[in-house]
């Protein structure tokens, strides 16, 4: 990893701080309007650069849109799935051990080693379906 990767700066912190306080998945645009709301002079291309890196370190989560949009949301460090709300965006982390050992199996079958994957599962949350 880069040392820009790395190193933290006060506007990395500012879009990590304003990406836990998001609820659900969120576009660099939509948290670039939060922080200027909040007096933030932090320009686009940096809240871009910043969730791309935080992507990479693994402290955010990246998924892209149905329109291509890549979308972000604080998570955790550690392995997991997601449960996500096509209406609002809720977002639940879960653990999936037999999908674990189902990756395992199907790479092994097939010859490949060190497989890894990614799994987000959409459906409609309880209080959307109402």
């Amino acid at each position: 990893m880069t040392d820009a990767k790395r190193r933290n700066t006060w506007q990395k912190d500012a879009v990590r701080h304003a990406l836990t306080e998001a609820k659900g998945f969120v576009s660099s645009q939509d948290l670039h309007q939060v922080l200027k709301n909040h007096g933030s002079t932090i320009g686009l291309a940096t809240v871009y650069r910043a969730l791309a890196d935080l992507a990479a370190l693994g402290e955010a989560d990246a998924l892209q849109s149905k329109e291509g949009e890549i979308l972000y949301r604080a998570c955790t460090a550690a392995h997991h799935h997601h449960l996500i709300c096509r209406k609002c965006g809720l977002t639940i982390e879960i653990e999936a051990n037999r999908v674990e050992t189902w990756a395992d199996e199907v790479a092994k079958e097939h010859g490949f080693a060190n497989p890894s994957h990614t799994i987000d599962i959409f459906g409609t949350c309880t209080a959307c379906q109402s």
